[in-house]
C-alpha cells in the first residue's frame, strides 16, 4: 500500500450540543472545553506530519479544531463534508427524539432514513464518499502517492465514509464509532480501500506516512492493491 496516498479523517472535538445530548447537525455550535483540548491534543499527535492538504467542512465546530490542531495550516473548506442535514432534529435533545417513528429506521435501517426538511442519509453516504475519492484522487495525482491529506468532518459523515471503504452496506454504518477528536485513516488503490486506523484517540501517527519508494520492478498494476496475506509486518519503518 505504499503506493497511494494516505486520507486522514478527523473528527472535530466535542462540542456544547454533545456535552448536552443533543443534535446538532448544521447549527453553528461551537467546541466547549473539553473538545478545545480534545483538538490541542490531536494537534499534537498531527505535528510534523507531512500533511498535502487540508480540507474541512464549512461548520464552525471542524474549523475551530483545525484552528487549535493545526494553526498553520490553511484548510479548504468543501460542502460535500458538511454534517447530515437533519431538518427538523436539528438542535433536539436525542433522549426526545428516540421516541420518534423514524428514530428505529435510523438506527436500524439508514439506507432508508430521511430526515424530515432535511437530507437522506443515503445521500449523505454517498456525496461524503465522492468527496474524498475526488480530493484522494486529486492529491495523488498533484503531490505523489507518498502524500497524506486530512479530512475535518463529522460523526455520521466519517462512519459513511468508513462503510463505504469497507464494502459494507450503509445499513451497518451505526456498528462504527468515530469519537470526538478521533483520526480514521484509509487509503485507496486502484482495485480497493484499505482501512488503515480507525477510531484512533492516542498514540503516534508518525506510522501513517508512507517511506519512500524503492527501485523495483514493473510489477501488476493491482500490486499495490494486494492485501498481506498472514497480516503482514504493519506500518513500522
Amino acid at each position: 500500500m505504499a503506493g497511494v496516498a494516505t486520507l486522514l479523517l478527523l473528527r472535530h472535538g466535542r462540542t456544547t450540543a454533545n456535552a448536552d445530548g443533543g443534535l446538532a447537525g448544521r447549527q453553528p455550535v461551537e467546541l466547549d472545553d473539553t473538545g478545545r483540548a480534545q483538538a490541542a491534543a490531536v494537534g499534537e499527535r498531527l505535528r510534523g506530519l507531512p500533511l498535502a492538504a487540508v480540507v474541512t467542512s464549512p461548520l464552525i465546530r471542524c474549523r475551530q479544531t483545525l484552528e487549535l490542531a493545526l494553526p498553520q495550516a490553511a484548510p479548504t473548506v468543501d460542502e460535500g463534508l458538511i454534517e447530515c442535514g437533519y431538518g427538523t432534529w436539528e438542535g433536539q435533545p436525542l433522549k426526545k427524539l428516540a421516541k420518534e417513528p423514524l428514530w428505529p429506521v435510523v438506527q436500524q435501517h439508514p439506507s432508508a432514513a430521511v430526515f424530515p426538511e432535511g437530507e437522506a442519509m443515503a445521500a449523505m453516504a454517498a456525496r461524503a464518499a465522492a468527496t474524498v475519492r475526488a480530493w484522494d484522487a486529486r492529491i495523488t495525482a498533484e503531490h505523489g502517492p507518498e502524500a497524506v491529506w486530512l479530512a475535518c468532518s463529522h460523526g455520521d459523515v466519517i462512519k459513511a465514509i468508513v462503510a463505504d471503504a469497507l464494502g459494507v452496506h450503509l445499513d451497518l454504518f451505526q456498528r462504527i464509532v468515530a469519537d470526538p477528536a478521533s483520526v480514521t485513516a484509509i487509503r485507496y488503490t486502484s482495485l480497493r480501500p484499505f482501512l488503515v486506523r480507525l477510531n484512533d484517540t492516542g498514540g503516534d501517527l508518525a506510522a501513517l506516512v508512507p517511506p519512500p519508494r524503492k527501485r523495483r520492478r514493473r510489477t501488476a498494476a493491482s500490486a499495490d492493491s494486494d492485501a498481506a496475506v498472514g497480516g503482514g509486518a504493519g506500518g513500522a519503518r
